[in-house]
């Protein structure tokens, strides 16, 4: 009995190591794309740069994709729509890209196509991508679309949470109080869909407002991209895709991504969150009171209270969910990752940081999953879909 006891013991350890080296081997094997990651205006807020040892400050730097097998990153521009010469700020940004790129060129490089992603990605160097997170960054001027494009940019999302003179974000068509235009793309709207058609740009509808994106699916005459969202169903919060616009995406021949951010993948998140703000309400004013630095207040009580915040991170089972959910509503050729990292206040639990990537391919085999179709999951798809995007040779 004994004898059979260890035996049993044994096969079962060798099963999960075979396991375990299964899911890494396939990880690695994989072309994995994360078409969202705000890297790089957190280096910009506190001073760092990617190529740096971040750890336990970021959920970023160099190094750590490469550990979490991550071989094409595309680094969103972002600022708020209060900023002033968005499009000054976004060019700084891509500076900013381009001088670490220099910096390391035997580890990254700057892509602007199919053909140059595979190619570094085949050279075992991260591939690196640029999206603009707002269209506000354009400032109305279509030349100024060009010129992030011949800089490298391949998305635009159409809004960030502020609606732009042309299209209306879910942020303010969902705030009735913020709203003070039509909602939807006026005609200069239209004009940037189509421009971006031309260039071979992709068309984001993460952050716009459900009538921009029922106007935007109605323009484009190529598939769209949604770089970082969840699904409405399970989690009703403001910006996620409710079944008909997932429905819609499908027909498009879109791709979906999905966000990380505990608040859109938990339906619980928001409940939890406020209460942990009233709770701890008095002494966050108090502190304010004392210091006037943007932000520090909320961090301080966020270090302080860290258990509670540990506490209220999306259990990890819902990044599945909710790509299982677009997978049965519209197939597996439509849906990606796209993880919000470093543009995020919570993450699920254990995804700390990008090196935890390898467990998303753990999970989706042990979900049942084919290779084929993780392959398709963790870039695959968005690979074909910036090629049914781009402009061929001789067609302009």
């Amino acid at each position: 009995m004994k004898y059979l006891l260890i035996s049993i013991v044994f096969f079962l350890s060798t099963i999960l190591t075979v396991s375990s080296q299964s899911y890494i081997r396939l990880h690695q094997k994989a072309i994995v794309v994360d078409t969202h990651n705000d890297i790089l205006n957190a280096c910009f807020e506190k001073h760092y740069s990617f190529d740096q040892d971040l750890k336990g400050k970021t959920h970023s730097d160099l190094s750590r994709f490469k550990e979490g097998g991550i071989d094409v990153q595309i680094f969103s521009i972002w600022c708020d729509g209060l900023k002033e010469k968005p499009f000054s700020y976004a060019n700084e940004q891509i500076d900013t890209l381009y001088s670490t790129a220099l910096r390391n060129t035997g580890k990254i490089r700057i892509v602007k196509s199919t053909a140059e992603l595979l190619k570094t990605v085949h050279n075992k160097k991260l591939a690196a991508m640029i999206g603009v997170e707002g269209g506000h960054m354009i400032e109305s001027d279509l030349s100024k679309l060009d010129s992030l494009y011949k800089r490298g940019a391949r998305y635009m999302t159409l809004t960030w949470n502020n609606s732009t003179p042309w299209a209306t974000s879910a942020m303010e068509e969902t705030h009735d109080s913020l709203m003070h235009q039509k909602k939807g793309l006026n005609e200069f709207g239209k004009q940037v869909v189509r421009r971006m058609n031309e260039l071979g740009m992709l068309v984001d509808l993460s952050h716009v407002g459900e009538q921009t994106f029922w106007d935007a699916i109605n323009t484009t005459s190529k598939p769209i991209l949604v770089s970082h969202s969840c699904v409405y169903k399970l989690c009703p919060a403001f910006r996620n895709l409710k079944d008909e616009q997932i429905l819609a995406v499908g027909k498009n021949g879109g791709v979906i991504h999905i966000n990380f951010y505990s608040g859109f993948l938990d339906s619980n998140y928001a409940r939890k969150s406020t209460a942990f703000q009233n709770i701890h309400r008095s002494e966050r004013d108090s502190i304010m009171k004392l210091h006037h630095v943007t932000g520090f207040a909320s961090s301080f009580i966020d270090e302080k209270y860290k258990s509670e915040i540990e506490a209220m991170r999306a259990p990890f089972s819902l990044v599945l969910d909710h790509l299982d959910y677009i997978v049965r509503l519209i197939g597996v050729d439509h849906v990606g990752l796209g993880s919000d990292f470093d543009g995020i206040n919570s993450t699920p639990q254990q995804l700390d940081d990008v090196t935890n990537y390898p467990l998303i391919t753990k999970g989706l085999i042990e979900r049942g999953y084919s290779k084929k179709d993780i392959k398709k999951i963790l870039g695959g798809n968005f690979i074909r879909l910036m090629e049914a995007n781009e402009v061929k040779a001789g067609s302009k």
